[in-house]
């Protein structure tokens, strides 16, 4: 009789689910996915209402690397859209000692991008705890949670069975690393190998993330903006934080070729250092990494461990809306520049920043653009972190118009901000300074016994020249 009453309480609020469900998938689509209690209901029988065929089994070949010649993923929850995405989100997953940061993670990703966004993207979660038990009521968790996102096709939930997995035991102790960490890194490594051998297929572009991140408001119409801008570039990895492998972006295609390397050299070192040889080898040099940050760390303990963890970005910007255009320039300085921070790392998206020696009065720092351009809005940061005594002590900001025929200056300018404590931004400045401007300039008004390092300089403008 119990379980009778059992089965018919669990078949009315499946019938109550699946209603909701279909209520929902005709109304707007720019409300939040609706979150369903279902308490009542086993994981099993929830994740049965989302892939009522159960959990699915998809081969994909990870190009025949010794004994994994064929890997069957367990297809949670969702199904892979038949038409190609413009961006593949992707992470892994496994149960914390403390904390639990999935769900909020997976929330910042829908709720900051727009429906025309979303209808572009498709987020992969590659739940690969040892304990399936686990996978099994994180799933159901999240299902229950974002079942619209899952029924349009935006979000999956996958699991890479543990048969597949080399072995993690007698592994090299690399860096003289304890063995559990050794351990818990080198299995990082298979986890994510097999997360991007099955996101191969489903976009253009593959971004990795971790689970515990914040993400900034459209984030991906601003990695389309970064994209435009490195176009008939041969650029191998894209940086969106500078935060270990949090806001990488892949070409799709290059995706079966990192897995691989991921699987061939996992017990050798952390991921984020294989990222980096892997880039290397694709005969990328330099960290081309866009400011400000799209992606916060927000996990306060570690995944290994539940270690504390404070990492965050402090270039993270919340409206990624908000990002400047930076026309292509040619950079110019009258102070003699340490080693290699040359003036473009202050200007570009290469990684690092200018740092000039013995600033004098009348010392400049000159951004000649190749195109006249009506600017709006500017704003420097001098110092970094580690040397905060290095910012711009007195100087000021200007705009120039009429360009000399060597093409290093302006022949007027106008001062438009002053330095204060280091920084200055200014905005509305189409309106003091109309029509368009060919350069910008940062002045040192008074010498300085400290060196100067200028961290960004970002520029906005509007259209028309």
């Amino acid at each position: 009789m119990r379980c009778s009453l059992k089965r018919s309480l669990s078949a009315a609020l499946a019938a109550s689910f699946l209603l909701l469900l279909f209520l929902y998938g005709g109304s707007r689509q720019d409300q939040d996915p609706p979150e369903v209690e279902l308490g009542a209901l086993a994981p099993d029988t929830v994740l049965q209402l989302l892939q009522p065929e159960g959990a699915q089994r998809i081969l994909r070949d990870t190009g025949g690397l010794s004994a994994l010649h064929n890997v069957s993923y367990h297809l949670l929850a969702g199904s892979p859209s038949p038409h190609k995405k413009f961006l593949a989100v992707g992470l892994a997953s496994v149960q914390r000692p403390r904390g639990y940061y999935l769900p909020a993670t997976l929330q910042s990703l829908f709720r900051q991008s727009t429906e025309e966004e979303l209808q572009e993207m498709v987020v992969v979660v590659h739940l690969a705890d040892a304990d399936p038990m686990w996978n099994v009521r994180v799933a159901a968790n999240i299902a229950s949670r974002f079942a619209q996102h899952i029924l349009l096709g935006r979000l999956l939930l996958i699991h890479a069975p543990h048969e597949f997995y080399p072995t993690l035991e007698g592994l090299k102790r690399n860096f003289n690393d304890p063995e559990e960490r050794v351990r818990f890194r080198s299995k990082q490594n298979v986890d994510y190998a097999f997360l991007l051998a099955f996101a191969a297929n489903l976009s253009s572009y593959y971004l990795m993330i971790e689970d515990d991140v914040w993400c900034a408001k459209s984030f991906l119409t601003a990695i389309r903006k970064a994209l435009a801008s490195q176009e008939g570039s041969n650029w191998a990895t894209l940086e969106f934080s500078k935060l270990g492998y949090i806001g990488k972006l892949y070409r799709s295609s290059d995706l079966p070729r990192l897995a691989r390397f991921l699987l061939l050299f996992y017990q050798e070192m952390p991921c984020d250092w294989l990222l980096v040889h892997f880039r290397l080898l694709l005969t990328q040099k330099d960290v081309i990494r866009f400011k400000p940050s799209l992606f916060q760390h927000m996990g306060l303990y570690s995944s290994f461990q539940g270690t504390v963890n404070r990492l965050e970005d402090d270039e993270f910007q919340a409206d990624a809306m908000d990002l400047p255009d930076n026309p292509p320039a040619a950079l110019f300085t009258t102070m003699s520049v340490f080693e290699n921070y040359e003036p473009h790392k202050a200007y570009s998206t290469a990684d690092g920043y200018f740092w000039g020696k013995d600033p004098a009065a009348g010392s400049t720092f000159s951004i000649v653009f190749q195109q006249p351009a009506r600017v709006t809005r500017v704003r420097v940061r001098t110092g970094s972190a580690e040397r905060r005594g290095d910012i711009l002590r007195a100087g000021v900001l200007e705009l120039g118009r009429w360009r000399r025929g060597d093409g290093r200056d302006c022949s007027a300018y106008t001062i438009v901000g002053t330095f204060e404590k280091g920084s200055c931004e200014r905005r509305g400045l189409e309106r003091g300074v109309p029509g368009p401007v060919e350069c910008v300039r940062i002045r040192v008004t008074r010498a300085q016994s400290e060196w100067l390092i200028i961290q960004s300089i970002e520029v906005w403008t509007t259209a028309g020249t």
